[in-house]
């Protein structure tokens, strides 16, 4: 059923996603730092901050991909802390990484049908939601994923990762390197995923005009840790200029 937006903020105050004291790094180097961060049902959370703070490690940390140092995990309501990539997905995280990574030599129906391998249910058949979210893709269902341009690819990417049916979204940077036009078919995607409430999306993103508008709630990283957060209507100029200019 469609969540409206009162309905998340009056009647769900539980989160989809909790993270408590998270810290995680690459061998003898810590880069995420002591992180809590909330994702309700329905939200779009945008975490933000200059190149290298710790948003990408902090994404993979998120799906299993880096083991955390320190902290918890809870996926609604259930610890997650230490398990695998593979029991994430199945319990309803899907994720798209920086760089896309689909499978060049596999065409796109081919790749679609490995994200169906997360959906908890087994499904067998791509959803026809899916087609009518990301209509450029039913044309293109027996090209080479290597052949699509690269916003094409992006495209391919969300719908894999939507095409078991998450509860929970990760994105990251999904606008980076794709031109204006592009740019603006995926941002779309993202404000019907929005309208419809039914999945929860943690989103990287630069652009502070697209993530006070698309967003419910942000996080700024900084130097590995949570520098502020709040309502997407309280991103200020100054907060910006400290946190988010080189």
């Amino acid at each position: 059923m469609t969540r409206s937006r009162k309905c998340i903020s009056e009647g769900e105050s539980s989160a989809v996603l909790k993270l408590q004291g998270i810290e995680a790094g690459y061998g003898e180097s810590m880069v995420v730092r002591s992180v809590n961060l909330e994702v309700k049902p329905g939200q779009i959370v945008c975490l933000m901050g200059r190149n290298g703070v710790g948003k990408s490690t902090l994404m993979k940390t998120i799906m299993g991909l880096i083991k955390p140092r320190a902290g918890t995990l809870h996926y609604e309501g259930r610890e997650l802390t230490h398990a695998s990539p593979e029991r994430r997905a199945h319990a309803g995280i899907g994720y798209v990484p920086q760089g896309r990574e689909i499978f060049q030599q596999l065409t796109v129906e081919e790749n679609l049908l490995l994200g169906l391998e997360a959906a908890a249910d087994r499904r067998k058949k791509l959803p026809e939601s899916l087609f009518e979210t990301f209509p450029v893709l039913r044309q293109m269902l027996s090209r080479k994923g290597g052949d699509l341009s690269g916003g094409q690819q992006q495209q391919l990417a969300i719908a894999r990762a939507m095409a078991a049916g998450p509860k929970l979204l990760l994105l990251d940077e999904p606008m980076e390197g794709i031109q204006p036009s592009i740019v603006m078919e995926i941002e779309a995607i993202i404000e019907s995923i929005k309208r419809d409430r039914e999945i929860a999306v943690l989103l990287v993103e630069q652009s502070l005009e697209f993530a006070t508008s698309i967003a419910d709630h942000y996080y700024v990283l900084d130097r590995g840790t949570i520098a502020a957060s709040g309502g997407a209507e309280h991103l200020s100029e100054e907060l910006v200029r400290k946190h988010l200019t080189v």
